[in-house]
Parts: structure tokens; sequence; C-alpha cells
């Protein structure tokens, strides 16, 4: 049988999504299209366009693949551990395909997997720990684009280009001008791919917000 007329059902999502990761991880963003995705699944570039319609379409195919291996968290987890479970689950899945960030750029990551195992329990346990919706949502919003922006400003597999890109642009500065970055250099470089960068400033954000939600509300 032709190539052309693959059935569809061989173009699964999970298939389509696996496979264009794969791309991404391996070759780079710039690799994926929908004419080198087809040819790897072996289908034609139409059969997957019935599946995905265009690259936004595909993209969240995969996001939302990727997010179903968020983690379910058990219904008697404290506050605290649940939203660190979560989160740290998300930056962990994100930093494994930088390239995919890359891809998605500004875009939101709005799928049902994330929505379902990240946005709706999150909701869920905060306003049950006492949060208003509004405090709650607010809650989700730092927490969310703090894991985003941690991941996306350091490709944390090749954490040496990073390294080497910050060294080079501080050591290019003049030390009369910028005494502290040049004189504090390594320390810098150091810090720009420590993963304790994200999961202090994660925990400081689930403190503020667990002595916020327990501190007693001023009377009038």
């Amino acid at each position: 049988m032709p190539r052309q007329s693959t059935s569809l059902t061989q173009a699964t999502p999970e298939r389509i999504a696996e496979t264009a990761l794969r791309i991404v991880d391996e070759d780079g963003p710039a690799a994926l299209s929908f004419r080198t995705l087809a040819a790897a699944l072996d289908i034609s570039v139409a059969a997957l366009q019935r599946r995905c319609t265009d690259l936004a379409g595909l993209l969240d195919l995969i996001t939302d693949h990727l997010a179903a291996r968020l983690p379910s968290i058990p219904a008697d987890t404290d506050w605290a551990s649940a939203t660190e479970q979560r989160f740290t689950a998300l930056y962990e899945l994100l930093t494994a395909h930088p390239g995919l960030i890359v891809l998605r750029g500004a875009r939101p990551w709005l799928g049902p997997q994330l929505l379902k195992r990240l946005a709706e329990p999150h909701m869920a346990d905060s306003i049950k720990a006492g949060m208003t919706p509004e405090e709650a949502i607010l809650t989700y919003r730092r927490l969310y684009l703090l894991t985003l922006g941690s991941a996306s400003f350091v490709d944390h597999r090749d954490p040496k280009s990073a390294e080497r890109t910050t060294r080079q642009a501080l050591a290019a500065l003049d030390p009369e001008d910028f005494p502290h970055l040049t004189g504090n250099l390594s320390t810098i470089v150091r810090a720009v791919v420590d993963h304790e960068v994200y999961y202090g400033a994660l925990r400081q954000l689930i403190d503020a917000a667990a002595a916020a939600r327990t501190r007693p509300q001023s009377r009038d």
C-alpha cells in the first residue's frame, strides 16, 4: 500500500507526539516540520494535517501528551507538599525538552491534560486549604510563571553552552564600569545553570502563600 494511503489509525496522537518530540530533542526545534514528521511516521503530509491541521495544533498535541506524565498527587497530601510536587514535576518536564519551549514561545499551555493534572487540582487544593478563588489563581499564576520562566531561558540539557555564553559576555565587560559582575564572574556563571535557583524560589513562593493563608484577617 502506498504511503499516501496509510490509514489514520497508524497516525495516532500518541505516536505523532512521541515522534515529533524525538525529532525536536535529537535534532533541534528547527528540524521539526510536517514534511520531516510525516516521513518519520511513514505517512503522507495530508494524513498528518488531518490530525493536527497546522504547527500550532501539532505543538498543542505534543505538550498535552507530555502533560499526561505529570503526577497525580494523593488527596490527603498537605497543600505545600502537593504544590511543590506538582510544579517540580512540571519544571523537570520542561527542562528535559528545551526545544519544545522554543517552538511554543509565548503560546499558553492550556491543554486538557495540563489543566486536569496541574491547574484544576491546584485550585481545588488551594480553595480547600482556605484560599479564596482569587488567592488560589494568583498563587497558581505566580508558580506557573516562575516555572515556565526558569525553564525557558537556559537549555539545561546543555549547561556548558549556557555557562560559556555567560562567561564570554561578562568577560568582555570593562571592570571599571562593571566591577561586581566581572569581579564575581565564576559565581554568576554557576548561578545561571543552578537548578536550586528555581527550587529555592519555588519554596519561597509556597511558604509565602502558606503564611498568607494562615495570617489572621484584619478587622475594621
